[in-house]
């Protein structure tokens, strides 16, 4: 189970640990050969390639074991490979299927049931196995295959952006997700962050990725497995000069692909506290707090891989193109294309396509408060709805109110749509707080209303150092009747699209702008600020710090609720103010200072 600071850093732990397409150099007869007339299926053409024929892999003496990206991609071709993965509700199972566009027909192909079990991949896809240079097997594993991996273009006549979003969803309570490889597209097959470290010494291997048999005849893929050469290096920081350099027990035979970038980064938009790890943090904010996070997976110079690109959770700016000229060139010779090939996909949003092209209306807030009179137009508004809470511990009061029990939680207000939440801040000169108005607009995108609702205020506490919108949730903690008991202080909070929740519903934007604080919360100097809550994404929050997490010292054991509500106040618009309340079940027990907490499944999502 992942809290609000674990999956900020998986944010940037999953980009920076993943080969890039723009490293991508292909050789001739790379692209698969169709699969023969008895066994074609409808719908794309998909391919397993090798993006090189040999990778450099580092292993740290100080955090031994290597990470396998070996370069494999997963490309389509007539037609874009789409999965649409979704849940009606948490008591039923996750169920997937395949969209299939021909022209203006679509196909729907459900999948079979109990394949997929969650939202963060296709398990079991890549079979990977390990020969050491006597010939001898040292490795068999499977990898699961998130198709929103880290892509890139295989032909330079394809849609220059891929419609699909950039990473498949970890959130517990994730109601819906969209997986997809774009027409003319590849996508890595490398797990990233989710794929465990194995131990492999320096030395030379070859390494063989083929595509599991069950996925081959589901969706027609051909049974041509890759060959990769590996070298396994060893490397060590000591007097590296920051990892500029190779170690002297590196391999002899490891190539000149440069060093890897091995920083540790601090959590993502959580708490926003100040017990950051003591590490060098990953580009854009949300410092949080526990124990050092989770190295990067080393990756070398070449495979281009850089805090852009990412494979996990989080909408990130795509890769550039992956695969030259010359793959199409060799394609077309071999006929493997054909006619149909050199056509790019229509991008643009219409039904059951958005490329993205749909940006919250205006990156920046209006120049002025608004003047005239406020109203409230009969056009869309967001529907802000709470998830149950999730990532529950009991911790200690660190440093700052040693002696005391207190229940930490992650929480999630997400926005159901149809229309996004837009909230603008205004300042008078001289004045703490800023003026908070909601925005409204028609299908057009234009601004035809507003309303005063309530105000921004500068958090200046290290960690936080943004403008937090007021009132926007609150936390409480139930006993067995319901009743309050304990509340949580934080109730103030900069909006930001950290998690895809369900990107089914209406008006979902799969390509949110705001991912983080550094996008959206402004400076303390700031004149006025623009907070946005796209739709089907949900804001996270981790309650770990004394006066946000529930103080249980003197609380007796037994059974508690805790209670995310959205829009305490009712003072944002919204088209159902009856969805905004999550309960989610906890016993509490054990003594004061050792006190422990079980959190039963809520329905079949099994995840404190």
């Amino acid at each position: 189970m992942m809290t609000r600071s674990q999956q900020g850093r998986t944010n940037r732990l999953t980009r920076t640990s993943i080969a890039i397409a723009a490293a991508v150099a292909v050789t001739a007869g790379v692209v698969a050969a169709a699969p023969d007339a008895k066994t074609a299926q409808p719908g794309p053409k998909l391919s397993l390639i090798a993006a090189s024929a040999s990778v450099t892999l580092d292993s740290w003496k100080e955090d031994p074991g290597v990470y396998l990206d070996l370069g494999t991609y997963l490309t389509s071709e007539n037609g874009a490979f789409e999965l649409k993965v979704t849940r009606k509700s948490y008591k039923d199972p996750v169920v997937a299927a395949q969209i299939i566009r021909d022209g203006k027909k679509t196909q729907t192909k459900a999948l079979p049931a109990g394949l997929v079990k969650d939202f963060s991949g296709l398990p079991d896809f890549a079979q990977i196995s390990v020969i050491d240079a006597a010939g001898k097997s040292v490795l068999e594993k499977t990898e699961a295959f998130c198709p929103n991996n880290a892509s890139g273009r295989v032909r330079p006549d394809a849609p220059a952006n891929s419609k699909y979003p950039q990473s498949c969803p970890v959130n517990p309570f994730t109601l819906g997700s969209v997986w997809g490889v774009e027409n003319g597209w590849a996508a890595n097959t490398y797990a990233g962050y989710y794929s465990d470290a194995v131990q492999l010494p320096a030395g030379t291997y070859t390494a063989k990725i083929s595509v599991t048999k069950k996925y081959r005849d589901l969706f027609g893929i051909e049974d041509k497995p890759q060959s990769v050469k590996v070298t396994v290096r060893e490397r060590s920081w000591e007097g590296e000069g920051g990892g500029e350099g190779v170690s002297a027990s590196s391999e002899s035979s490891a190539s000149s692909a440069g060093a890897s970038s091995k920083t540790a980064a601090t959590s993502g938009h959580d708490a926003h506290a100040g017990h950051a790890a003591a590490a060098p943090a990953a580009p854009s904010g949300h410092a949080g707090h526990g124990a050092p996070a989770r190295t990067d997976a080393p990756a070398a110079a070449t495979t281009g891989a850089g805090s852009t690109f990412n494979v996990g959770h989080g909408p990130y700016p795509p890769a550039p193109p992956a695969l030259p000229w010359a793959l199409k060139k060799q394609a077309t010779e071999k006929g493997a294309l054909g006619r149909q090939g050199f056509s790019a996909a229509a991008v643009g949003d219409r039904t059951g396509q958005t490329d993205g092209s749909r940006q919250a209306p205006g990156v920046q807030p209006n120049a002025k408060r608004p003047a005239g009179k406020a109203t409230v137009p009969d056009v869309p508004k967001p529907d802000l709805r709470s998830l149950p809470a999730y990532g529950i511990t009991v911790s200690d009061g660190y440093e700052d109110v040693p002696g005391k029990d207190y229940l930490a939680f992650s929480a999630n207000v997400w926005n159901a749509g149809p229309a996004k939440l837009v909230v603008d801040g205004f300042r008078s000169p001289g004045k703490e707080l800023m003026d908070a108005y909601q925005y409204f607009y028609d299908a057009d995108g234009k601004q035809v209303g507003y309303t005063p609702t309530g105000t921004m205020e500068w958090d200046p506490r290290p960690g936080h150092e943004h403008w937090h919108f007021t009132d926007f949730a609150s936390y409480r903690l139930l006993k067995a009747d319901q009743k309050e008991t304990v509340r949580s202080g934080k109730e103030a909070f900069c909006l930001a699209n950290t998690d895809a929740v369900d990107y089914t519903v209406k008006n979902a934007n799969w390509h949110p702008d705001n991912t983080d604080l550094s996008t959206a919360c402004g400076q303390e100097n700031s004149i006025s600020v623009r907070e946005v809550l796209d739709v089907g994404s949900g804001d996270t929050y981790t309650q770990d710090l004394p006066g946000q997490s529930f103080d249980i010292t003197d609380l007796p054991n037994g059974t508690y609720y805790i209670q995310v509500l959205a829009n305490p106040e009712n003072r944002l618009k919204e088209t159902n103010h009856d969805n905004n309340s999550a309960l989610r079940k906890v016993v509490l027990g054990g003594k004061k200072g050792a006190r422990t907490v079980k959190v039963p499944a809520h329905h079949l999502v099994d995840a404190n």
